[in-house]
């Protein structure tokens, strides 16, 4: 890994300012995918500043602006596919190439629209509960450490473009030390709520890996996008029940 790899993670995940980068190679979008979680510890971050510097407001309103930050960091890139998984996965029924043809489509659906709205509405009741602070940096890391479990395990089943590239080209090695080091980091830094998360995540990733090969044999970067946005909302609904 070296910083290269981080500022393309970070120009696909974010819409924060990297330096001009040539064009990457598929190597260099497959060894990206290693930094996701620093890019997660980064969001996370920016979060925990936001909801600090708002610590006198109301507790609604505080959490209204770091929700507003943390979909304007990411352009929205998971909700996107959160939707278009959605709307695949009602429409397309069980026919595979239909769902692969609706989640290509770039017209949002009712029930995508519905999926994201149900989303946001879990992490604003969630966040609020938590009361913000540190906790927030627990769920952008893990869910982003997702992808690497996802792509890792999961065929990806649409031939060209970034995602193919940064899932098939991934260094295994590398990916199981990285995911290995963010369960360790979580455990030692948050103890029970960092275990929770990990447990959540890994639960949620071993259920939805299911689903997708059952449905389309494999994944796509909209269904990756779909499980770091439900993985957020799950990791922060579990820490606000405990």
């Amino acid at each position: 890994m070296n910083t290269k790899h981080f500022w393309i993670a970070l120009q696909f995940l974010t819409r924060l300012p990297t330096p001009k980068l040539e064009a990457a190679e598929p190597s260099d979008s497959a060894r990206a995918v290693l930094w996701f979680p620093v890019v997660g510890f980064l969001i996370g971050t920016l979060l925990w500043i936001t909801d600090g510097l708002l610590g006198a407001a109301d507790p609604m309103v505080r959490t209204a602006v770091v929700l507003a930050v943390w979909v304007l960091l990411s352009g929205a890139l998971h909700l996107d596919g959160l939707a278009d998984t959605t709307d695949a996965w009602v429409g397309g029924h069980t026919d595979r190439e239909r769902m692969l043809a609706i989640m290509k489509d770039p017209y949002l659906g009712p029930m995508g629209a519905t999926a994201i709205v149900l989303v946001l509405t879990a992490k604003f009741a969630a966040i609020t509960a938590l009361s913000g602070g540190a906790i927030l940096l627990l769920a952008p890391v893990v869910s982003r450490t997702l992808i690497i479990g996802l792509f890792l395990t999961t065929p990806y089943v649409r031939a060209g473009g970034l995602g193919e590239a940064m899932a098939s080209g991934l260094p295994e090695r590398h990916a199981r030390y990285v995911m290995f080091g963010v369960a360790v980091l979580a455990l030692l830094l948050f103890g029970w709520a960092g275990l929770l998360a990990v447990i959540a995540a890994a639960a949620w990733l071993f259920l939805f890996r299911a689903r997708l090969m059952a449905r389309l044999g494999g994944t796509t970067g909209d269904t990756a996008g779909a499980m770091v946005e439900i993985g957020e909302a799950l990791i922060l609904v579990v820490l606000a029940l405990n």
